[in-house]
């Protein structure tokens, strides 16, 4: 198969959409603002200025997880251990940051790369395992999920870890004109995955995949090491999404991230990416990521208990996924 034209069949394109392809995709941010106009007429304290901050916040951990999970999902796998890696993550810079005799200056940037470089490890290795052998994506980080959370319970000896330095603290709670820094390091994040899937030859490569691996292979393109690097960001991501987790609460903890992997799969869904896997957008998980967020926040001003909130949360996974059903039956990847 000649490579331009395979290039030009998996390269992702907003250009010469079709009608029912741009209600497809603009969907989603519809949604989006439903819910808030619903929640601001329910509540009058929803678009206050302190919620939204809040709002921000509390996404920011889903979001970056979101993120890694959509590079993976684009090549039609999936990641269930990304919660279980940033426990594992947030307890090897845990031990870092609390290193004795080290300046806490030496000790942050200690623990950040600590942290990243664990995230990283567990995702090649999900990676490697899954495409060398060709195995369900499922299985292999169903085990991982097993293995960095009892890595992260030995290592700390089921102990959680604190008394972090103070401007790694500050970090946490930091704004930046209103906005949470973390917010803002999650929303960075989202830039540098929409360049690299829509500029890059690497994210048309990731795109392709997911749409006819067989046809990326005969065009003479790597198609295992794209696939381990895939699941290599998604642990990068998962370590960053420690750090912020360290910061925002001041604690590493061996149980941190238990069903983060769900909501973040939710977001990635959500956001319209195929879990068949070759179309989707890294706008779209941002949106979805906002959803669920939004949905969490004005169900808890509403007065709804935990229970009411994670079943009605559940429900709007379960419609995301048959309307992206019918979505691919009715309107195709264009």
């Amino acid at each position: 198969m000649n490579e331009s034209v395979m290039d030009s069949q998996v390269k992702p394109t907003n250009k010469n959409k079709s009608p029912k392809a741009i209600i497809r995709d603009s969907g989603i941010g519809i949604a989006l603002v439903v819910l808030i106009i619903i929640f601001s007429m329910s509540s009058e304290h929803f678009l206050a200025p302190n919620n939204i901050t809040n709002i921000l916040t509390q996404i920011t951990i889903n979001l970056i997880l979101a993120v890694g999970l959509t590079f993976v999902i684009l090549i039609a796998g999936i990641d269930l251990s990304v919660g279980s890696v940033l426990a594992f993550a947030a307890i090897v810079a845990g031990k870092a940051i609390t290193w004795p005799g080290l300046d806490p200056g030496v000790a942050i940037v200690f623990a950040v790369l600590a942290a990243l470089l664990a995230g990283t490890l567990c995702g090649l290795l999900n990676g490697l395992i899954s495409a060398y052998w060709g195995l369900p994506s499922f299985i292999i980080t169903l085990g991982m999920l097993n293995i960095a959370r009892g890595g992260a319970l030995h290592i700390s000896e089921a102990q959680t870890i604190y008394s972090f330095p103070e401007q790694f603290n500050d970090f946490g709670s930091a704004t930046l004109m209103g906005i949470p820094v973390v917010f803002l390091v999650g929303l960075s994040l989202v830039a540098i995955a929409w360049f690299v899937l829509h500029k890059t030859v690497f994210g048309r490569m990731i795109y392709g995949i997911g749409s006819n691996e067989e046809a990326v292979r005969l065009a003479g393109h790597p198609v295992f090491w794209y696939k381990v690097a895939a699941f290599t960001i998604c642990g990068l991501t998962a370590g960053v999404a420690a750090i912020v987790y360290m910061a925002r609460l001041n604690i590493s903890s061996p149980i941190a991230g238990v069903g983060f992997e769900l909501n973040a799969i939710a977001a990635v869904i959500i956001g319209g990416t195929s879990l068949m896997g070759g179309r989707g957008s890294i706008i779209g998980t941002l949106l979805g990521a906002f959803i669920i967020g939004v949905l969490a926040n004005g169900l808890i001003l509403l007065g709804l208990n935990d229970f009411m909130r994670q079943m009605i949360t559940g429900l709007v996974i379960i419609v995301a996924v048959v309307l992206d059903h019918y979505r691919e039956k009715y309107t195709g990847a264009n």
